[in-house]
């Protein structure tokens, strides 16, 4: 094992540039929730990928934008947080040749860090080849990267290339997780970001970002054939709840069934899951709810 890598990777990008896909397909099993809703990922989610060369940890930090609320404060203090910690960087970007605000906030941050930066352009899928070539071009100079990958993690294109590429730079050292590792999170929280995954996608404009999802019980049953779970969605305003419920509670039914079925996939098993929505009024800029609800500052 003298010759063996291991090392941490922050993910790292604006809101929707598509790292918890691309983390999920990293590692081959679905962790992290996607949407196309900015603040998808609000904690820091650790993946692990092992072969017989190299451990990657990835850290799947939440989207860089400027915080609004506490709530924004405390992920940009995650993401930001991370930085300095991990052995790579790994920027993702979507391929274009306009470098907008949100990147160049990105690249302003970045330009304080000493850790190695990969830039890995997404989405290659959704653009001719030429615009590849464009973006890489328009990228190149504005930070001193180690690398500029190009993958589409929605069709797992070139992403053997990446894997590579990050074990390149990773330090020798041995594994920190067993090999059958592929997170360090809770089941419950992977069941509460399920459910929030449904919210997000079956609703949309404002209400998806008020809400949090509070796992009240989770317990498997003596068989070990059926787990029950009750969770409550906790939303911003009385009009909100009202929504996520829907017309003779069929949204919130839809909710659930969808939920269910990702956290059975999960488990292994069946799940019998209930849901309640309760009204907590700007719990986005209460520090006690944050940290009730999840969303704790680890650094």
């Amino acid at each position: 094992m003298d010759n063996y890598k291991s090392g941490f990777v922050a993910l790292i990008g604006r809101p929707n540039v598509g790292k918890s896909t691309l983390m999920n397909r990293l590692i081959g099993q679905k962790i992290a929730i996607t949407s196309s809703k900015a603040q998808t990922t609000r904690n820091r989610i650790q993946t692990v990928y092992t072969d017989d060369e190299a451990q990657i940890i990835f850290l799947d930090t939440p989207g860089i934008n400027r915080a609004k609320n506490k709530l924004g404060e405390y992920m940009m203090n995650v993401a930001y947080g991370t930085l300095n910690e991990v052995d790579v960087i790994m920027w993702l970007v979507e391929p274009t040749t306009f470098i907008g605000a949100g990147e160049r906030h990105i690249v302003e941050v970045l330009g304080k860090v000493n850790t190695p930066i990969v830039l890995v352009i997404n989405k290659t899928d959704t653009v001719e080849e030429d615009t590849i070539f464009s973006a890489i071009d328009e990228y190149k100079d504005v930070l001193s990267f180690e690398a500029i990958v190009p993958v589409s993690a929605l069709r797992g294109k070139n992403t053997e290339e990446l894997i590579k590429t990050l074990k390149k730079l990773l330090p020798y050292g041995p594994q920190f997780y067993d090999e059958d590792t592929v997170t360090d999170q809770p089941e419950r929280q992977i069941a509460s970001e399920m459910i929030r995954e449904q919210v997000l996608r079956q609703l949309d404009k404002e209400i998806p970002h008020g809400i949090a999802v509070v796992i009240d019980r989770m317990k498997e049953r003596p068989d070990g054939k059926l787990c029950d779970i009750d969770a409550t969605i906790i939303c911003e305003r009385e009009s909100h709840k009202g929504i996520i419920i829907g017309k003779q509670g069929k949204m919130l039914k839809s909710i659930g069934t969808k939920a269910r079925i990702s956290i059975e996939n999960l488990l292994g098993m069946k799940v019998n899951l209930k849901l309640w929505v309760k009204v907590k009024k700007d719990w986005r800029d209460s520090d006690t709810l944050i940290k009730n609800y999840g969303y704790r500052d680890e650094n």
